[in-house]
């Protein structure tokens, strides 16, 4: 049967947003501070901070002169750096919003230290290395009355919205299994932290792309009941997992086969979610990304955001192949990653819902590191 979704947590509400005392607290825009401008801090958080309505990006935590110079021709001569996350708390009354898009491994000493300076935090996703440590942000954050939220952008992506309505509407009948890829073809290592076998790290591809395709699991059809997990290091010279298979058995009784690698010669089908009445299968990514490492904004009139063509829709049907012309065209729903800002801005400034929380991440740490487990030991684990 069809999964009700996951436990939400502790959803944000007036008393616990952390409702900023200066120019946000009084109507101004919520002063944004962003630690780290790599790979996620430059293409995906700066960009969607300052194209939501009631936040403004104040100030860039990098002491890259390279990367500073980048952030100030994008997003003006006003914008304020910090060389360190620690130059931020003493000044901590002039920011509303800490944005963490540093490297894993300083996600919660940064985090930590923010909630203690006062300050509602943003986290790219992983949280944290472990589900304990997660739940521990969790309960200084609610300690505090501060808004902890995790950047689960995935959440937002096309083929996703599209599949929820699906579900929503019963047009698949009872789910039966869920299959979510995130395949690639990248022969040879790139390097950096995100592919360091140092487990500190906390890299490779289980609590990277790993990270999304549980998240989504877990909000379409509920807790984990067990977890069996196949993980690889297939590339030479590669030191930590590059292809990973995830089986999740949900409370609800659906399975969810995930998938994520960077060994796939020929990729398969993004979604493919099989239903008592009828299945979905979707190719191709969500244009958003690439959309942003273009340099095309959100706020950009020239075309309409996160759409893509008709020839890229999935289908939905019974009995056949996409391939053969089985079902019927679905359209995509447009990509939405900016309802994530908008929704931390109404959270902290009108008490709406916590888009992600820190609850629902440490759901998530349990099956990766169910899977780690697993994937070690030849053993499914029971949750």
């Amino acid at each position: 049967m069809t999964g009700t979704g996951s436990d939400p947590g502790t959803p944000a509400t007036a008393a616990a947003t952390g409702t900023p005392a200066g120019p946000g607290g009084s109507g101004g825009p919520l002063r944004v501070a962003l630690v780290g401008y790599g790979l996620a801090g430059s293409v995906f958080h700066a960009p969607l901070i300052t194209a939501t309505e009631g936040l403004t990006l104040d100030t860039v935590v990098t002491s890259n002169p390279e990367r500073q110079e980048q952030a100030r021709a994008e997003f003006g001569d006003g914008l304020r750096f910090a060389a360190s996350p620690d130059d931020l708390w003493a000044r901590a009354d002039e920011l509303d919003l800490v944005v963490i898009a540093s490297p894993n491994k300083t996600h919660v000493a940064i985090a930590t230290a923010a909630l203690k300076a006062g300050l509602p935090v943003v986290v790219d996703k992983p949280l944290a290395g472990t589900a304990a440590e997660a739940r521990e942000l969790a309960a200084l954050a609610d300690e505090r009355g501060l808004l902890l939220s995790v950047f689960q952008n995935r959440r937002w992506d096309n083929d996703f919205l599209t599949l929820q309505k699906l579900i929503a509407e019963g047009e698949l009948g009872d789910v039966w299994r869920f299959e979510s890829r995130f395949e690639r073809w990248r022969p040879q290592p790139k390097g950096g932290w995100r592919e360091s076998g140092d487990p500190a790290e906390i890299g490779g591809l289980l609590y990277d792309l790993g990270s999304h395709v549980v998240d989504q699991a877990l909000v379409l059809f509920g807790p984990a009941t067990s977890v069996y997990a196949e993980s690889d290091i297939r590339r030479a010279g590669a030191e930590t997992d590059d292809d990973t298979f995830i089986a999740i058995t949900h409370e609800s009784g659906v399975r969810s086969h995930l998938y994520v690698t960077a060994t796939t010669a020929q990729l398969g089908p993004r979604l493919r979610v099989l239903g008592s009445q009828a299945g979905y299968v979707k190719y191709g990514l969500d244009p958003q990304e690439a959309a942003l490492r273009e340099g095309k904004r959100p706020t950009d009139t020239a075309e309409e955001w996160g759409v893509e063509p008709e020839s890229l829709w999935g289908r939905v049907g019974a009995g056949e192949s996409p391939l053969t012309g089985g079902g019927r065209p679905e359209p995509t729903l447009p990509g939405a990653y900016p309802a994530y800002y908008a929704a931390v801005a109404a959270a902290l400034r009108d008490g709406g819902p916590n888009p992600v929380t820190a609850h629902e991440a440490a759901a998530a740490l349990d099956v990766l590191e169910a899977a780690r487990r697993s994937a070690r030991d030849a053993v499914v684990v029971s949750l």
